[in-house]
């Protein structure tokens, strides 16, 4: 009987594995305090060795009721070797009324964005992202946790 458990027990963690085949980097950090600084930036490095496919970028956002606007600029930077891109996105997080948008647990809500499709590398190699907030406020109080994806598509 405990040899059929092992065998399901390995079965379901081959099958949560298969599922992140296409992560080439997954990195969040927690904010210290709920208080993000501009020079506390969500940092991910990782290597490139396929440069016939596309990739996404996903940010990943946690905040809490505390967080005083409806939306959040953002600066994302992209470096490597054939790469040197520096985006200013406004991330839409609460509808007119207020409602905030996203998924909710407590006073926590957390949303996804797709900051960038269909970037492409043109050489294998190292690269970098950052993004860092770009709000009028040092720090943006209410702001939990950050993280950034790079997904293959």
């Amino acid at each position: 009987m405990n040899k059929i458990y092992c065998l399901l027990f390995f079965i379901v963690l081959a099958g949560f594995s298969a599922c992140n085949l296409n992560t080439v980097a997954d990195s969040t950090q927690s904010v210290p305090g709920n208080n993000w600084l501009y020079n506390n930036p969500a940092k991910t490095q990782f290597e490139i060795s396929d440069t016939l496919k596309t990739y996404a970028v996903k940010f990943n956002l946690r905040h809490t009721v505390d967080y005083r606007y409806s939306n959040l600029f953002v600066l994302l930077v992209v470096r490597g070797k054939d790469v040197n891109k520096k985006i200013r996105y406004e991330l839409k997080l609460a509808t007119q009324t207020g409602e905030w948008l996203g998924k909710g647990s407590g006073d926590i809500y957390s949303k996804e964005f797709t900051l960038l499709k269909d970037l492409s590398f043109k050489h294998q190699g190292t690269y970098t992202i950052t993004i860092e907030q770009n709000m009028r406020d040092n720090p943006l109080i209410g702001i939990s946790d950050v993280g950034l994806q790079v997904v293959k598509n």
